[in-house]
């Protein structure tokens, strides 16, 4: 499959590479500053993007397959979340280009008492401004007529190992024995490639949490 991922100079967006890769996939980096991008691999090129305009989004995925969004926003900038997701939805349509896959937010799962994880009494105030656009981004996909997969990680992302091994959920907060919720970069990873390859998602959202 050929795919392009912008964001791949984070963290997420380089485990997204290094996971398509590894099971053979054609792999376009699409970045801001292309040195950012260290990685050297036979299947992999880099393309530069501005992913807040929609004439350089249409640019950097014409002629790919599929799309996946890794991007994030830097800290006090939150709303180019929202900018993003907008650009990103006229950019593939001009491009002509259908289905996206997108590193979303956990902050709108619903947690076991119904409420939105960021509605919670405990819920750390200092990131509510990104999950916030991150909910708004997510309605703007689920608004458009691409074949958009929204996947939401767990509550705690943090680098670990590669299992393979996770529980996968739609709108509600994965937990574990502990009541904790927590998955690791590369196997969020392996569950964005998983859907990439089998598209079970089809204009929804997924979760993924041990």
């Amino acid at each position: 499959m050929d795919v392009v991922v912008l964001g791949a100079s984070g963290t997420i967006g380089k485990a997204i590479v290094q996971e398509a890769l590894k099971r053979k996939h054609e792999v376009t980096a699409a970045v801001r500053n292309p040195e950012s991008v260290t990685l050297e691999h036979e299947r992999l090129h880099i393309t530069t993007v501005d992913i807040l305009d929609p004439a350089s989004v249409a640019a950097a995925v014409s002629g790919h397959e599929e799309v996946i969004s890794a991007y994030g926003p830097e800290a006090g900038h939150e709303k180019d979340l929202i900018t993003a997701a907008k650009a990103l939805v006229e950019g593939m349509q001009v491009a002509g280009l259908n289905r996206l896959l997108v590193v979303g937010g956990a902050g709108s799962l619903k947690t076991e008492t119904g409420e939105l994880l960021m509605d919670a009494p405990d819920f750390p105030a200092e990131i509510r401004p990104l999950v916030e656009a991150h909910a708004q981004a997510y309605e703007i996909y689920k608004n458009t007529e691409l074949d958009y997969t929204y996947a939401s990680p767990a509550a705690v992302v943090q680098s670990g190992r590669r299992t393979g091994q996770f529980r996968i959920g739609l709108d509600r907060l994965i937990l574990d024995e502990n009541g904790e919720s927590m998955i690791s970069v590369e196997d969020f990873a392996v569950a964005m490639v998983d859907e990439l390859e089998e598209g079970n998602f089809s204009r929804a959202r997924f979760t993924v949490a041990y």
